[in-house]
C-alpha cells in the first residue's frame, strides 16, 4: 500500500467538495487527509487530497477525479519534486516547572508558542508528517489536552508545469 498526494485545481463553486468526496465514497476509497482553499484567482480553489492504495486503486482514483466536471487540473505531488507540509496545533497542560521543557522541544523543532495560560501552552508547528509525528511523540511525556492537524497541502516545485494562473 502506497500513499499518494493529489493537488487538484477545481472550480470555486458550491458543491465541489461534496462531489469530490462523493466520488471517493461511492467507490469505497478512503481519504487520508483533505485540504481546500481559494487560489490567487478566486474562480479556482486548490484541493489537496491524500489517499492510500495499491497502484491499480491509485490509478483509478486519478482517472475518476479527472472525469469530474469541476476538476480543471490534477498533479501528483511527488517526493523531491514538490513541497508538502501540514500544520499542527497542540495544547499541552504544563505546570510552571514544566514550561522550560516544552519550550526546549518547541525550539528544537522550530515550533512557535502561540498562546500561554496559567496551566497550558498552545504550540504551532509546520512541516512534514514525519516531523510532526516526531514532535507529537516527544510531547506525549506531557499531558496533551487538545490536538488539531490541518492535513497535507502542497505545490509542485518550479514553474514549468503551471497550467493556470493560481
Amino acid at each position: 500500500m502506497q500513499k499518494r498526494i493529489y493537488s487538484l485545481l477545481v472550480d470555486n463553486t458550491a458543491g465541489v467538495l461534496s462531489r469530490v468526496a462523493g466520488m471517493f465514497s461511492r467507490r469505497g476509497y478512503n481519504i487520508d487527509s483533505l485540504t481546500v482553499g481559494e487560489t490567487a484567482d478566486s474562480r479556482f480553489s486548490r484541493m489537496t487530497v491524500c489517499c492510500s492504495g495499491d497502484d491499480r486503486i491509485l490509478e483509478q482514483i486519478e482517472k475518476q477525479l479527472a472525469k469530474l466536471v469541476d476538476v480543471r487540473d490534477i498533479k501528483v505531488l511527488k517526493p523531491g519534486e514538490s513541497v508538502v507540509h501540514e500544520v499542527v496545533m497542540i495544547k499541552v497542560k504544563v505546570k510552571p516547572e514544566q514550561r522550560q521543557g516544552v519550550l526546549s522541544i518547541a525550539d528544537i523543532f522550530r515550533a512557535k508558542i502561540v498562546d500561554v495560560s496559567m496551566d497550558s501552552l498552545i504550540v504551532e508547528m509546520t512541516g512534514s508528517q514525519s516531523k510532526l509525528s516526531a514532535f507529537i511523540d516527544l510531547l506525549r511525556d506531557y499531558e496533551i489536552l487538545e490536538l488539531a492537524r490541518t492535513g497535507m497541502t502542497g505545490l509542485s516545485r518550479g514553474s514549468e508545469d503551471v497550467r493556470f494562473l493560481q
